[in-house]
């Protein structure tokens, strides 16, 4: 999806209106995929990015999280400002009890660079493949190394049909890695096709981590995106102890009428029936994972 600067496509924002979620959401419930987008005159956009989105302000962002109940998230670097990462960071910074991020950082970065987004509440850092603006992936195990000491893991946007060339070398990564949005393959492939099975050996092994999210960006029956249930529970099924859940807010580079993050949210009880399964997989995998606080009052 890379294009010249003066192509790069502007997209719409968010939704406003967010539906509260028609099923019971427990206490400290994260939502580990989100990106907050800041002003133009101080955040500058990366001259080779995929698209050119409108604000989405930390207030927005926050916002959202107390319609849809939820108590925590995670700020993902998003691919508009490349390595720049001060967006999220003061994010983040502002509430560290709440908020956690992932980072995009070159491999050369120094080492008080890392030391510093640690402090910030960075826990992992992220290549993005499929849009422009991102760390390649020939990067992968170098960028793995430097952040292995701070017990970091590794965030991967990649095309899951890739894996089985992939997937050995992931396999062999000093740090874990969290694939993006069900791996991000078009469900007509189908749960048997050879990177998705690569994806859950990946799970099962304790090696990776994936996000039940970005339903819209791999469904190919649309709203209300129903189709996209085989590839959640498989994943499920193979390591609940190894899914998140991720609102993708603010839903960049989304062609059509924009959706309610909240009806995003009710999918997962269509995925995931049991409630105890639920609670996993919005409250304690997350926790394990940031680094949040596993007992809080509520």
């Amino acid at each position: 999806m890379n294009v010249k600067p003066q192509e790069a496509p502007a997209c719409q924002g968010p939704n406003p209106i967010v539906d509260p979620p028609g099923f019971a959401v427990p206490a400290n419930a994260c939502d580990t995929h989100a990106h907050v987008i800041g002003p133009a005159d101080r955040f500058s956009l990366v001259a080779n990015r995929s698209y050119t989105p409108p604000p989405a302000l930390e207030a927005a962002y926050l916002g959202m999280l107390d319609s849809l109940g939820m108590a925590r998230g995670v700020l993902v670097q998003i691919s508009v400002y490349g390595t720049d990462n001060r967006c999220m960071v003061e994010s983040c910074k502002a509430h560290p009890d709440r908020l956690r991020g992932v980072a995009v950082v070159s491999p050369d970065v120094d080492d008080g660079e890392l030391e510093t987004l640690d402090a910030a509440g960075v826990r992992g850092i992220r290549i993005n493949v499929l849009f422009g603006g991102g760390v390649a992936i020939d990067e992968m195990e170098r960028l793995a190394a430097r952040v292995a000491p701070l017990g970091w893991h590794l965030q991967l946007l990649i095309d899951a049909r890739n894996l089985p060339e992939l997937g050995p070398r992931i396999a062999k990564l000093p740090v874990e890695v969290v694939i993006d949005h069900m791996g991000h393959m078009p469900m007509s492939a189908g749960v048997a096709h050879p990177g998705f099975q690569w994806m859950l050996r990946l799970l099962k092994d304790g090696k990776a981590w994936t996000k039940l999210s970005g339903a819209y960006r791999i469904s190919q029956a649309g709203a209300p995106f129903h189709d996209t249930q085989p590839f959640a529970q498989a994943l499920v099924s193979a390591a609940p102890e190894r899914c998140l859940w991720g609102s993708d807010w603010p839903h960049v580079a989304v062609e059509g009428p924009m959706f309610n993050t909240g009806a995003l949210l009710d999918l997962l009880p269509l995925w995931v029936p049991e409630e105890t399964v639920r609670k996993r997989i919005l409250v304690d995998n997350p926790a394990r994972l940031y680094g949040f606080p596993t007992a809080t009052a509520e």
